[in-house]
């Protein structure tokens, strides 16, 4: 048996001639007309691979919930959505809903970078890189592990989970197979709007089978 989860970050929030800011746990926007169709291309990617959710988990944002609806409406399945505030984008502080320009004038490329290859938060940024880890790691057991009711003993369970979250929180997901850092250092942690990491469980251990999928739009018709 064997263990899918799948964690996709939301749809675009701005569309083509909107400048772009850091959104994060405090700025609520919702999808834009491209958003809503990269939520529909996430369902059709999960239906054609045979990714069908048995469960589905979205952070209490907007741009997750919906991203989340229009998946499943996608899959042609209904199901609930079980929204979880660990799934939360970071709060980027000072540089909440700023420009990537004044947000670089401010802290400087170098820690751009740090924060897209090696997951270290930028000074002036509220997160807590150990406390989201082990949100992630909790979580990762509770949907991997349940108790045989008649001799006690841990089994591995066999579904396929969905958490629809942002970027800020997705990067932090590898975390689970206790193998950041060669993950890190083989693949961008970043990912895209409306793309999949998809993680698996079996015999004790999680591994990342594939990270940031970017599912075509022309599926979606």
């Amino acid at each position: 048996m064997m263990t899918t989860l799948i964690i996709a970050r939301h749809g675009n929030t701005f569309g083509s001639n909107d400048t772009p800011t850091r959104v994060g746990a405090k700025t609520d926007t919702p999808l834009v007309k491209k958003g809503k169709a990269q939520g529909s291309a996430i369902g059709h990617y999960l239906k054609d691979n045979d990714f069908l959710p048995d469960a589905v988990y979205s952070s209490t944002l907007q741009r997750t919930k919906e991203t989340a609806k229009l998946a499943l409406q996608a899959c042609g399945i209904s199901t609930h959505i079980y929204e979880l505030d660990i799934f939360n984008e970071i709060d980027y502080g000072v540089d909440e809903n700023q420009t990537e320009e004044t947000v670089i004038a401010r802290i400087g490329k170098d820690a751009i970078e740090k924060w897209d290859k090696h997951a270290i938060a930028p000074e002036g940024w509220h997160v807590d890189p150990d406390d989201i880890i082990q949100s992630w790691r909790n979580f990762a057991h509770q949907i991997s592990k349940t108790h045989d009711t008649i001799t006690n003993n841990v089994m591995d369970l066999s579904e396929t989970i969905l958490v629809v979250t942002s970027n800020g929180i997705a990067r932090f997901a590898p975390h689970i197979t206790d193998e950041f850092e060669d993950f890190a250092a083989n693949n961008a942690i970043k990912l895209s709007t409306g793309a999949l990491g998809i993680l698996k469980f079996s015999q004790g251990k999680w591994w990342v089978t594939a990270w940031n999928i970017r599912p075509s739009l022309n599926e979606c018709g």
